[in-house]
């Protein structure tokens, strides 16, 4: 199945835009991403929001995972030209002509042909190669304060320990509370889902199916994402089938933003 995205009128001229489609056509669909995030031209951020509208499409409308698709095509052709005068010497006037483009690409399912897998791992190389992106992926270890007892009581006596967490523990609170565990590699995760659910989907990136992925991982708010170690997000890269999405984005940074506006902390 081919999944085609337009974008008409786009305020750049053709030829441009086509130095820079050139370079996706054949790669998958999270090289491509990477390639247009980081080429400093207007076509390639306006060609990287084309493709991001293909594959939201794929993922959300047709069940597709974005980790099995590719850049089948990817065209820029060339939409009406807007004319306009500049005023010369002796009266004259020279003509500016300010083309726009059309932007059609199409992703698929499909095997990555020699050349763009050559191009893939060169990238990986130099990535593996670069130190900013270890200290980057590095982050403190997740220690779930919420559902162990305080540092205080583990401090104190056993016995004195044992008589305040029964005091505390009423039925009540059990009710209130939802069931959740330790994962070594997902983190902090629900069994259940609890009282209050954050809607996931107001994270950049995050669709309906997404979120019901997470949802069956055992991932309900806010506070979940902002307690992602550097393990944890490989795992969830995984689970989502869509590699580097979780950094490209920046979820944690977002996450934090929204439970901050949703609780005030």
């Amino acid at each position: 199945m081919e999944i085609k995205s337009v974008t008409k009128y786009a305020r750049f001229s053709p030829k441009k835009g086509r130095d820079v489609v050139r370079e996706i056509v054949g790669l998958p669909v999270s090289d491509a991403i990477d390639t247009l995030t980081y080429t400093p031209k207007k076509a390639a951020f306006l060609i990287n929001k084309t493709l991001k509208t293909a594959v939201a499409d794929a993922e959300n409308n047709f069940d597709m995972d974005a980790e099995d698709l590719i850049v089948k095509e990817a065209t820029v052709t060339a939409g009406p030209m807007f004319k306009r005068f500049k005023p010369r010497a002796r009266g004259s006037a020279s003509a500016i002509r300010k083309r726009t483009s059309h932007i059609m690409i199409t992703v698929t399912k499909g095997e990555v042909d020699e050349d763009s897998k050559a191009r893939a791992k060169n990238k990986a190389k130099k990535k593996k190669a670069t130190p900013a992106s270890a200290t980057t992926n590095t982050a403190p270890e997740q220690t779930p304060v919420e559902f162990t007892s305080d540092a205080k009581e583990a401090k104190a006596p056993k016995k004195e320990a044992a008589k305040k967490t029964t005091k505390k523990a009423t039925p009540k609170a059990e009710a209130k509370a939802a069931p959740t565990k330790v994962d070594e590699k997902l983190g902090l995760l629900y069994t259940s889902a609890p009282a209050e659910v954050d809607d996931l989907k107001k994270i950049s990136g995050v669709g309906p199916v997404l979120e019901e992925k997470l949802n069956e991982s055992g991932l309900y708010t806010f506070k979940q994402v902002t307690e992602w170690s550097a393990a944890n997000i490989e795992a969830f890269d995984d689970i989502l089938s869509f590699k580097g999405r979780i950094e490209r984005d920046n979820w944690i940074e977002q996450a934090k933003t929204l439970h901050k506006e949703k609780y005030g902390n």
